[in-house]
């Protein structure tokens, strides 16, 4: 499947907004494959279905949860977060997608998660970063982008934590675990001289 076969089959599962958005996390995840050296087609492949499963009902995505005996926090801690494991799911089941690593990025993508590989890393930052967004602190991120990917996904991490705490909202305990482990990686990488 190319590009275009792949962005007609998303396309109708997304309202014009989140289309846009999926072409901003596109390309900001293909730049950043160029950035690490991954293989561009994955980053490609799991930006374009990332959102695959945003508009399902909400219902579907809690059953496809429970009968695959995912984590029930990803129910617990709000609807938001339904769309991206659900997401994987669908997107293996109806798009035929079996490579596992696009999947584990679709999978993570909103909550992060410890212990990322770097496609999980560069679809998680691309959803945060991609041009369209709007929000306090995303102009930071993208510059931080530029010159270590670690670092900007610490800082995107750090920001959703303190947005949530701020509004008396839970974390998802993967968030946590996902920035406690990128802040002892880059700490790692320092004392490695990294």
């Amino acid at each position: 499947m190319d590009k275009k076969k792949a962005l007609d089959k998303v396309k109708p599962h997304l309202t014009e907004h989140r289309y846009i958005h999926t072409l901003g996390v596109t390309e900001k995840a293909v730049e950043l494959a160029d950035k690490t050296g991954i293989e561009r087609g994955q980053a490609e492949f799991a930006a374009i279905f990332h959102d695959y499963a945003k508009f399902r009902s909400k219902e579907e995505m809690r059953s496809i949860i429970r009968k695959q005996k995912w984590d029930e926090n990803f129910i617990n801690y709000g609807d938001e977060l339904l769309h991206a494991p659900a997401g994987a799911y669908l997107v293996n089941k109806e798009i035929g997608i079996e490579d596992e690593e696009i999947l584990s990025a679709i999978f993570w993508h909103t909550t992060g998660k410890a212990k990322m590989n770097t496609l999980e890393k560069i679809l998680f930052l691309a959803d945060y970063i991609e041009p369209n967004r709007i929000f306090p602190g995303v102009d930071e991120v993208r510059e931080a982008a530029e010159k270590n990917i670690d670092h900007a996904i610490v800082m995107a991490l750090r920001n959703t934590i303190v947005f949530l705490m701020k509004k008396n909202q839970r974390v998802f305990p993967q968030t946590l675990y996902a920035y406690n482990d990128m802040v002892e990686q880059i700490k790692n990488q320092s004392n490695l001289g990294g």
